[in-house]
């Protein structure tokens, strides 16, 4: 449970870096293009971020306590947003068009992890 907190904080700390950065130190390098990818990155990463801390509040409650799926679904959260926003962020610096399939295995690891907490929830309530 903390470490899913500290996890998405620390995630949500980078997706900040990482935005002031792409819109402010990238100004310029980047084309409209990969501005785009840069921002989707930014996006997908502390939208991540939030939905680990709260796997982590709901871990912390009477109600579900540390529930395997929700352990789960924060390593999936954790490992989706390093191929999702990861794989975007060194195409948007580099262009390397392969990048682009290992991208969706991070959404995959986003809706598991989705699908894990909505499945907690539904055992539980």
């Amino acid at each position: 449970m903390k470490g899913s907190i500290i996890s998405g904080a620390i995630q949500g700390f980078l997706a900040v870096a990482l935005g002031a950065f792409g819109a402010h130190a990238l100004k310029g390098i980047l084309d409209d293009y990969s501005t785009g990818i840069w921002d989707t990155a930014v996006q997908y990463q502390m939208f991540h971020a939030s939905a680990l801390i709260l796997v982590g509040i709901l871990m912390s409650t009477k109600i579900f306590g540390e529930v395997k799926q929700l352990k789960i679904a924060a390593i999936c959260l954790n490992l989706g947003i390093l191929f999702f926003s990861g794989s975007l962020f060194i195409l948007a610096v580099t262009g390397i068009g392969f990048l682009g399939a290992i991208t969706p295995i991070g959404g995959v690891l986003f809706l598991t992890s989705w699908v894990l907490i909505i499945i907690t929830t539904l055992k539980k309530a």
